[in-house]
């Protein structure tokens, strides 16, 4: 049986805002809650204090290549939480921009996942993760591997495993 981690209610909202060396400038109650980490611990860090170890660097590779291009991007992240534990959510991240169009920082919002997509993350993000002890270029090479077969653009092929379509 897969370890999902703790379960996010389905009205969960966890929302955060990063400047742009992505240091946490705000965060709401659901991320204190969800991470176990108080405002003071995160105020002013990286937003990666919740980065799980089970995370591919490519994943955030991607995520980081459409935000710096002024677009929004999904992803199934897992994070940590203080005490060891994880949970897993489907994160929207987009750029925040300022009255000149020009970006500030970041803007997150994270939900409940489907629990069947994320049994089929998995694997994949734990090939990745393999894949990286040879170099980043092979662990991003599955995920475009992946992206090829299904014929689908990268938010789509999230979209699609969200609504259990593939």
């Amino acid at each position: 049986m897969i370890d999902l981690g703790v379960e996010l209610s389905n009205s969960t909202l966890i929302t955060s805002k990063t400047d742009l060396q992505g240091r946490i400038v705000y965060c709401n109650k659901d991320f204190i809650q969800y991470s176990g980490f108080s405002e003071q611990e995160v105020f002013g860090k990286p937003h990666n204090i919740v980065r799980h170890k089970d995370m591919p660097r490519a994943v955030f590779k991607t995520l980081w290549k459409y935000i710096k291009n002024g677009e929004e991007v999904f992803a199934f992240v897992k994070n940590k939480t203080k005490n060891g534990q994880h949970y897993w959510v489907l994160a929207n991240v987009t750029p925040s921009l300022d009255s000149n169009n020009n970006t500030i920082g970041y803007y997150s919002v994270r939900r409940k996942p489907n629990p069947k997509a994320i049994e089929k993350i998995i694997p994949v993000y734990a090939s990745m993760i393999n894949a990286e002890k040879t170099s980043l270029e092979a662990s991003e090479s599955i995920l475009n591997t992946i992206l090829t077969e299904k014929n689908l653009p990268y938010n789509e092929f999230i979209f699609s495993m969200q609504e259990n379509l593939i």
